[in-house]
């Protein structure tokens, strides 16, 4: 049986103007290709930082 992992895609895989973000789940393109080696603890760690980075204000 596949074990599941935890993760903020959406499926809206499109990144921002610069190449760098994904517009739908707020990951670098590093996190998203990481993705899959990431123990749990470090995925967690980066889906708590998505909706601030999202933000008008973390997009600074």
């Amino acid at each position: 049986m596949p074990i599941a992992l935890s993760t903020p895609c959406v499926s809206i895989c499109t990144l921002d103007a610069t190449g760098r973000t994904c517009l739908g789940c707020g990951r670098t393109v590093e996190e998203i290709g990481a993705w899959s080696t990431m123990s749990e603890r470090e995925r967690r760690a980066i889906m708590s930082r998505l909706a601030a980075r999202r933000s008008p204000e973390g997009a600074r």
